[in-house]
């Protein structure tokens, strides 16, 4: 019989894992957020796809919403986990600029007489990913609570998030993005850069069309790099043909230092924010 790691390491759906080898990674849960549909609640990954969301935010009369996981939720993941012979928990979640989240984590965590930590990664998407599976195979490893976190912060450390979305609104709406930033989307048709902080979504540069707007964003990519070697994941939403793109000038632009590449469609919670046509780049660095 196998034994359990001594850390177990629960993330949300947020992440947007791109699919990994059976057992490439182990200890890792995944707590689905909830998205409502016109008023037709249901989980991310279980009951409704990117592709449903994307066809709502389209006929923009669909009112789609977003919420966290009740602490509750959290309480019965911890609880088993531990029950199931970890020694403790690692909890590892989207930002809490972005979501309730994160506090949901914390007010289940404090039931649990500190055998759960949680962190906040500052970020979504890969963003997340990264930290989230740097702890995972920390703890699979066999590594103590404190290496398990030392390595999700670490790798908090070294990753960067950058997005472009054809238009603000949606960030506006779920109010991810205030109105004065909205407001300079539609502003003399200027495109912004996106990133994420820990002050949550942030405008990075300015430029004047979508296209030049996708080339910058890969000119940050590689700007925020340095000199390192790096995993890069790419997400969308609705637009394949562009990530795809996107995907092949970021592997002809890192060639030789590019560890991992990764492709991944946003889900429906980030996708009901950023809405149809989002691409990201998310850049982890490997020192």
């Amino acid at each position: 019989m196998t034994r359990p790691q001594p850390v177990a390491v629960v993330t949300d759906s947020t992440a947007y894992l791109p699919p990994l080898p059976a057992g490439a990674v182990g200890g890792l849960t995944v707590v689905p957020l909830a998205v409502v549909v016109n008023g037709v609640p249901g989980l991310e990954t279980v009951d409704i796809d990117s592709a449903t969301v994307a066809e709502a935010l389209n006929a923009r009369r669909v009112a789609v919403t977003t919420s966290r996981p009740s602490p509750e939720a959290f309480s019965q993941v911890y609880r088993k986990l531990l029950d199931d012979g970890a020694r403790s928990v690692l909890s590892v979640h989207l930002s809490a600029q972005l979501s309730g989240t994160y506090d949901a984590a914390t007010l289940a965590a404090a039931d649990f007489d500190g055998r759960v930590e949680v962190i906040d990664t500052q970020s979504t998407g890969m963003g997340l990913g990264f930290p989230a599976l740097a702890a995972a195979d920390a703890a699979a490893a066999g590594g103590s609570p404190a290496e398990v976190r030392a390595a999700a912060e670490a790798a908090v450390g070294r990753t960067t998030t950058l997005f472009y979305v054809d238009t603000l609104e949606f960030l506006r709406r779920g109010g991810r993005i205030g109105a004065a930033a909205a407001l300079l989307g539609t502003a003399l048709s200027v495109k912004p850069i996106l990133h994420t902080t820990e002050q949550g979504v942030v405008v990075r540069e300015k430029v004047r069309t979508a296209g030049r707007a996708l080339a910058r964003l890969v000119d940050i990519a590689v700007e925020s790099a340095g000199e390192s070697d790096v995993d890069v994941a790419v997400h969308h939403l609705a637009a394949p043909d562009r990530a795809d793109a996107l995907l092949t000038t970021v592997k002809e632009r890192f060639g030789e230092r590019l560890r991992g590449a990764y492709l991944t469609e946003v889900g429906a919670v980030v996708g009901a924010h950023v809405g149809p046509g989002m691409v990201a780049v998310v850049i982890h660095r490997v020192d």
